[in-house]
């Protein structure tokens, strides 16, 4: 059962029932003796994370097993979601929705739809979002085959080799059959060299897709890039974090034509790989070509504000060969989510939950590079995640972290030798990602861990033995 605290309203109406005028009349009858006249020893208040923490390492006593940490990364996130977010997307009349094809009847999603679209509009830098994809790397594509009916041109895309290379794959796949050449451009030093870009791109190339931060947590040169792909009249393509957007330029400001994410990081459970959320925005001049569903806001015949489906390019609306796409409604649950995370963090919030990822996997990547066999494989700015060049096969390593209680990875070897065009040794690259949820302790642990399977001692051991030695 849902709790809700009672209002003073309800307060006073309640005491105006029993015939009393405040609180304290009702335990006039406890004599003075019994009462407590000292503070409860409670502890300080916590904001709702922190409280979270506690909570759960509390449970975790009690049932007589040890928590496990996460530090995944590689497109999926362990960040801290407000408990209001799961409680107003269980509300029945979200919860139970579907495609709204009579709007008439389906305002209310419409509306949270048409907010979504809103914020990741703003978000982003962009004029125009949809009302979601299925996921980021159904997004690239989707954004690909945009990009072909923009320009026309459906010879070649190219794609930086550092886009994560599921997203890769997929698009991929959506290409096997078109007779569309895909280029993928080498990352020897973990980003794309614009130089290289600019020859790949030519008059027949639809678009360039870049992924920014991109696979490995790094930056790319996304200003030049994106100049790169214009300077020859294809389209620019950014995959985005999110929750980078709080610190760093949004894809509108770079110069990105389409931007895309994937939509987890926003208030969307780890959940075993799924359902997540396909984010999609566009340069109004593009909203036509534009894949799934858009809400727009209207007015009806009494002159009150309504919600409509407008430019319904669907299969479910239109004939299939004029259609954009077949996007249904399965992710409208998760943009609502998005929404109610967003509408919570607020520009402020969004800023200080991507300075607490800056700060922790700095913090990380300094502990980690130190411990022994192991150091940082790129020199290059990171946020989120980072990744390691192991000593040896980088899949041992995260089953020692896994034996001692910490989840790491992905461990790059998981994709094949050749997911990443020029990057050597594969095998021994190893994923770290570090959200808000994280704190030093836990860092700490991780490091130790590490260095006493390295053969190394922690820090709590080297302590013990330099007292010993005193």
């Amino acid at each position: 059962m849902s709790y809700v605290a009672d209002s003073p309203d309800d307060f006073g109406a309640m005491l105006q029932s029993l015939g009393i005028s405040d609180v304290e009349s009702l335990f006039s009858s406890v004599p003075d003796k019994l009462k407590l006249d000292r503070p409860l020893a409670m502890p300080p208040a916590m904001a709702e994370p922190e409280l979270d923490r506690e909570l759960r390492l509390a449970a975790a006593k009690d049932v007589g097993v040890g928590g496990r940490t996460c530090f995944l990364g590689g497109g999926a996130y362990d960040h801290f979601i407000p408990a209001v977010v799961d409680e107003i997307a269980s509300r029945g009349e979200y919860y139970t929705a579907y495609t709204p094809y009579q709007a008439e009847c389906s305002q209310g999603t419409l509306q949270a739809f048409f907010e979504y679209q809103s914020l990741i509009a703003g978000l982003t830098g962009m004029e125009v979002s949809n009302a979601s994809l299925y996921e980021g790397a159904t997004a690239v594509s989707e954004a690909a085959f945009m990009a072909m009916r923009v320009t026309g041109r459906t010879g070649k895309v190219v794609i930086a080799g550092s886009v994560h290379p599921e997203y890769r794959d997929t698009l991929r796949t959506y290409l096997s059959r078109s007779g569309t050449e895909l280029v993928e451009l080498p990352c020897p030093d973990g980003f794309v060299d614009p130089v290289a870009a600019a020859d790949a791109v030519d008059d027949e190339t639809a678009c360039l897709v870049i992924q920014h931060p991109n696979a490995f947590g790094g930056f790319e040169e996304a200003r030049e890039l994106c100049a790169a792909a214009k300077a020859a009249s294809a389209l620019a393509v950014i995959a985005f974090d999110p929750l980078s957007l709080g610190l760093i330029a949004g894809p509108g400001e770079l110069g990105a034509d389409i931007a895309v994410a994937e939509g987890q990081p926003l208030g969307v459970p780890l959940q075993y790989g799924g359902p997540y959320l396909g984010v999609f925005a566009c340069r109004a001049e593009y909203v036509r070509k534009m894949p799934g569903r858009l809400i727009s806001k209207s007015t009806d015949k009494h002159g009150r504000d309504c919600f409509v489906l407008s430019l319904q390019t669907r299969e479910q609306h239109i004939r299939r060969g004029k259609a954009t796409s077949n996007i249904c409604t399965n992710q409208g649950l998760l943009a609502l989510r998005s929404t109610v995370y967003l509408s919570l963090l607020g520009p402020a919030g969004l800023r200080e939950v991507g300075e607490a990822c800056l700060r922790n996997t700095r913090y990380a990547a300094a502990r980690l590079a130190d411990v022994p066999g192991m150091s940082l494989a790129f020199d290059r700015p990171v946020f989120k995640e980072f990744v390691l060049r192991t000593d040896r096969p980088a899949s041992e390593v995260a089953a020692d972290a896994r034996a001692a209680g910490f989840d790491i990875g992905p461990a790059w070897s998981r994709f094949g030798p050749d997911a990443f065009p020029g990057c050597v040794d594969a095998d021994r690259l190893l994923t770290v990602a570090v959200t808000e949820s994280r704190n030093r302790d836990e860092i700490d642990r991780l490091a130790d861990a590490l260095i006493v399977a390295s053969g190394g001692r922690s820090q709590s051991q080297t302590a013990l033995a330099g007292a010993a030695d005193a």
